[in-house]
């Protein structure tokens, strides 16, 4: 241990970084930040290191082929990760927590464009999905929310951050609003505030929901959230786990396409649904969502109205159709084509 340095544990430490970081990020990059850190921490209680001056650019690069091996961190989920440890390495070192210049040993993986935006929810797998629910959670927590995301393309903090006043039932709309000072902010502030419409299925299910099985509760602003657990609104975590939980194969085909014991499979726990190759976060299911309506011809400008996103971002980002599918869809709004 080199003398100037003060004993600082993983798990403390990531707290002082969230805290410190909280007044100039957005409440969902503070999100994100933890969830990254989170599986760091817990690496490091596994690993044993319960003190972050011992930490050296060998740990990082064990971090880093457990991430990339053992749990098959797709390239650009694994740029966020280093990104995010970059910085929190940064900051442990203006707190004399690890040795300064620690952060630059970590290189960043290439990702191309294709990498950015390779995993999505398809609209067939979607369907699966939704059949399952529909058959085995009808009209719970579980079937609502997956509903909502898959047909409305929002993200996991706009759809938790909804109350029951959101949902108008009779002209089939959500209202986003963005309530930062009650937990609840969206991702580009008030320019995310908008209507979202809904389709009579996804009524129904909500409609079931609210009447039936939605417990009932307010959370700590007084507020009746839409999504909610026993006890409070739903958290992001909690959704994020939903979404991992129930897009595993094995849980809408009783098959496993990796070829893996179902019995003993370590994915196989609800809290580690993350650690199936093929389970996807809700962001994939926004990724499909979009590319779906383009798909089927609502034009990008509505698209990107509904889903809150720029079309230069849509188009990066999000839209996955071939340059030959754009070329078709184009030449029917096009005279003499």
């Amino acid at each position: 241990m080199t003398d100037h340095l003060e004993p600082l544990a993983p798990a403390e430490a990531m707290q002082m970084y969230l805290d410190e970081r909280s007044h100039e990020l957005a409440d969902a990059t503070i999100q994100s930040h933890r969830y990254r850190l989170k599986q760091f921490v817990q690496w490091c209680e596994q690993d044993g290191i319960d003190n972050l001056n011992d930490f050296s650019g060998r740990d990082i690069h064990r971090f880093r082929v457990k991430r990339r091996n053992e749990d098959e961190l797709a390239t650009a989920s694994m740029k966020g990760q280093l990104a995010t440890l970059r910085m929190f390495l940064r900051f442990c070192a203006t707190i004399d927590a690890v040795e300064p210049g620690l952060d630059e040993k970590i290189i960043l993986p290439t990702t191309t464009e294709d990498d950015a935006r390779s995993e999505l929810l398809n609209p067939d797998r979607a369907q699966q999905v939704l059949k399952f629910l529909d058959q085995y959670r009808y009209a719970r927590l579980e079937h609502a929310l997956v509903e909502v995301l898959w047909h409305t393309g929002l993200r996991i903090g706009a759809a938790i951050g909804l109350d029951i006043e959101d949902y108008n039932n009779d002209e089939q709309y959500l209202t986003l609003a963005h309530r930062p000072e009650e937990g609840t902010s969206l991702k580009n502030g008030r320019k995310s505030e908008r209507l979202v419409a809904l389709s009579d299925s996804v009524c129904e299910v909500l409609d079931d929901w609210l009447s039936v099985n939605h417990p009932g509760v307010v959370d700590q602003h007084d507020r009746e959230p839409l999504f909610a657990t026993k006890i409070d609104r739903l958290s992001r975590t909690r959704g994020r786990t939903i979404v991992y939980q129930y897009t595993r194969p094995c849980v809408y085909t009783d098959s496993c396409p990796h070829e893996r014991d179902l019995d003993n499979c370590d994915a196989l726990p609800t809290e580690r649904s993350h650690a199936c190759p093929s389970s996807l976060s809700p962001h994939p299911v926004r990724r499909g969502a979009i590319t779906h309506f383009l798909k089927s011809n609502v034009p990008e400008n509505v698209v990107s109205d509904r889903m809150d996103c720029s079309e230069a971002v849509l188009d990066r980002h999000y839209d996955q159709r071939s340059e030959r599918e754009k070329l078709r869809q184009r030449r029917r709004y096009l005279p003499g084509n």
